[in-house]
């Protein structure tokens, strides 16, 4: 498969907006796999009981 023309050589340095790109792209993506793992951990652990009426003391 061919090259898009948009991808530059290997050996050329890319510009800052590319650059850029890379960076935040990686941080999007750790921000998903941090996200994604923060709901696991909640749909592993224990039932939120919060916002139930009364505290059983009655």
């Amino acid at each position: 498969m061919a090259k898009s023309p948009k991808e530059p050589e290997s050996g050329a340095p890319k510009s800052e907006a590319e650059l850029r790109a890379e960076r935040r792209a990686a941080a999007l993506r750790a921000n998903l796999h941090r996200r994604k793992a923060q709901t696991r951990q909640r749909a592993d652990g224990p039932a939120d009981t919060r916002g139930e009426s009364g505290s059983g003391d009655s």
